[in-house]
């Protein structure tokens, strides 16, 4: 075997071994489908809501917000992109805005939410009801723990604060109507 010989088999065989991993990437642009069954679960939620977020800052009346929610898939139906927003800021400014997306983990069989909300950011397992949702979100002290349950046409979300030795506090109460269908956020692609 000549010594160009042996250069050109080294060469093929390295090239085979670059090749490999990036065969072994299956491109999945809409996700598997384990993700987007897992998301017709929870599709439900997609659409425009509108209500009122009721915040409590201790016991007795909240101070009421409108509040809109827009939700909608994106990558084939493979996650949920949600937006929520609170009116009631100075000069018209949302008094809260908060921003997510849903997705389901193959690997460990859950959803998961990755959250935006005043600052901070987070990811939090999501645990689909039969009627609803729930999940908890760690709080100076505690957790915050909220259910969502959808029952004749109305979304009603509850986020209790938790603390070790004494009873939950009500913290946050949505209370939505779907007004109508939205392509937000999958509509109107710019595309190449």
């Amino acid at each position: 075997m000549s010594k160009g010989s042996v250069i050109s088999i080294a060469a093929v065989a390295a090239c085979l071994m670059l090749a490999t991993p990036a065969a072994a990437q299956e491109m999945l642009p809409a996700g598997t489908a384990e993700q987007r069954q897992a998301m017709q679960t929870l599709s439900w939620m997609d659409g425009e809501w509108v209500g009122e977020a009721t915040i409590f800052m201790g016991p007795g009346a909240g101070a009421g917000h409108p509040h809109t929610e827009r939700i909608g898939p994106m990558l084939g139906g493979s996650i949920k992109v949600i937006e929520g927003r609170s009116a009631g800021g100075p000069d018209g400014a949302p008094a809260f805005n908060a921003f997510a997306v849903v997705s389901w983990d193959d690997a460990n069989d859950r959803y998961v939410m990755r959250s935006y909300a005043n600052g901070h950011a987070g990811d939090f397992p999501l645990e689909a009801t039969p009627d609803g949702f729930s999940w908890t979100a760690p709080a100076r002290g505690g957790e915050v723990r909220y259910v969502t349950t959808f029952r004749d046409g109305e979304w009603v979300e509850t986020g209790h604060f938790v603390m070790p030795g004494r009873e939950p506090m009500k913290v946050i109460e949505l209370r939505l109507r779907r007004r109508g269908d939205t392509d937000w956020p999958a509509g109107d692609p710019v595309v190449p």
